[in-house]
């Protein structure tokens, strides 16, 4: 992230490492940084090992910056969001 940009946060659930591998694989797709906050600490999205040292099976928050046009992102991760309204809301 920028130093001083503001972030775009999305609350999202990584439930094994099935999940982790594939979160990495969208992320490597798009330019910008996306980075992973959890209770044991952050990790580059684009990194597999970053994202599996993160604790599994608990809400993570996925940050982008906020001047970037994420809504083709948005939709390749509706499944892990936490709020499952969010994915009803974009199928619709």
């Amino acid at each position: 992230m920028r130093k001083g940009s503001i972030n775009m946060t999305f609350n999202i659930r990584i439930k094994n490492a099935y999940d982790a591998q594939n979160l990495n694989k969208i992320a490597e797709k798009y330019p910008f940084d996306i980075w992973v906050h959890g209770k044991s600490g952050y990790a580059d999205a684009k990194s597999l090992l970053g994202l599996m040292l993160l604790t599994i099976e608990q809400d993570v928050k996925l940050v982008v910056d906020d001047d970037i046009d994420v809504e083709l992102f948005k939709k390749d991760i509706c499944q892990y969001f936490a709020d499952e309204e969010i994915c009803d809301d974009k199928k619709k």
